[in-house]
């Protein structure tokens, strides 16, 4: 008897990356926020499939990602690992879920894993958010760490700029992302810092660096969905290369959609459903007279 299921691909995992960047290979990792994308990010070989809180700015309609809740990440990360197979699908923890203690920053990293499907989870920051690391791999689970800009703290930052312009802040983020390694991250990303700063804390990390306006030296990089993608209106950080642009495609589609519609001219009989002509009448003949004012023509 043969098995005609298709073999699910090999899932990565944390030491798979570890390796492969270490063989001098480049990782892709892309956001995503729903089945749909995350299933075509996975077929198209992405590495890693993060679901950021960007969806709040991206999805959600806030200005920043602050607002984010656990059970809308929860929600989203439910939806993009049912759409994954083999990339390894990282959730950001949101603003509140892991600063308060490191107990409930466990605790809640242990609802993502259970709860959503998440291979492994992203803190952002260093300080305090160390312990908080630290706790989270001692209960056996995967984490990624996340320097330079951190969208969390933009205001504590100053807002949306680059870090590390400075010797002495550059000397801070190689000095953080180390800590972060130490308190056991399997891979550090590195948002908005100037390259030569980025160069330098890759060479100094046995795992791999994630970059995001960090420069090309990186042993990977990732790009926000909606971005990649051009779906979203206004400038877009200086960082970001836009691979498609399909907001004018998307418009030009519903503008005609909704001109067919008041035109008369969907739905055309390619999309009706009929019946046989015998039933038909029987219906018919069963019918009483309707009252219900002719369709405006």
């Amino acid at each position: 008897m043969t098995n005609d299921t298709p073999e699910r691909p090999a899932k990565i995992t944390p030491p798979d990356l570890v390796a492969r960047a270490q063989r001098g290979e480049r990782l892709v990792m892309v956001t995503a926020y729903d089945a749909p994308s995350a299933r075509l990010a996975d077929a198209a070989g992405v590495d890693i499939v993060l679901v950021g809180d960007s969806a709040g700015t991206t999805v959600l309609g806030c200005e920043s990602t602050v607002p984010v809740t656990i059970d809308e990440m929860l929600m989203l990360t439910r939806a993009v690992a049912r759409g994954t197979r083999r990339a390894l699908v990282v959730t950001d923890m949101p603003f509140g879920s892991f600063q308060v203690s490191e107990e409930r920053a466990v605790e809640n990293a242990i609802r993502f894993v259970k709860e959503s499907g998440a291979d492994a989870v992203k803190l952002e920051g260093a300080g305090r958010t160390l312990t908080r690391i630290s706790g989270i791999v001692e209960a056996g689970i995967p984490v990624m760490g996340h320097v330079g800009l951190t969208p969390q703290s933009a205001t504590k930052l100053g807002g949306y700029k680059a870090q590390g312009r400075t010797a002495a802040a550059a000397r801070r983020l190689v000095e953080e992302a180390a800590a972060l390694e130490r308190a056991g991250c399997f891979s550090v990303v590195l948002e908005a810092m100037p390259a030569a700063v980025a160069e330098r804390i890759t060479e100094r990390l046995d795992v791999p660096t994630i970059g995001i306006g960090a420069g090309d030296r990186c042993d990977g990089q990732v790009l926000v969905w909606h971005d990649l993608l051009g779906l979203l209106p206004g400038p877009m950080p200086r960082f970001v290369r836009q691979y498609a642009n399909l907001a004018p495609a998307i418009a030009a589609a519903l503008d005609a959609f909704v001109a067919d519609v008041r035109a008369g001219r969907f739905p055309d009989q390619r999309h009706t459903y009929g019946m046989p002509d015998d039933e038909l009448k029987k219906f018919e003949e069963g019918q009483m007279t309707s009252t219900r004012r002719d369709p405006v023509a």
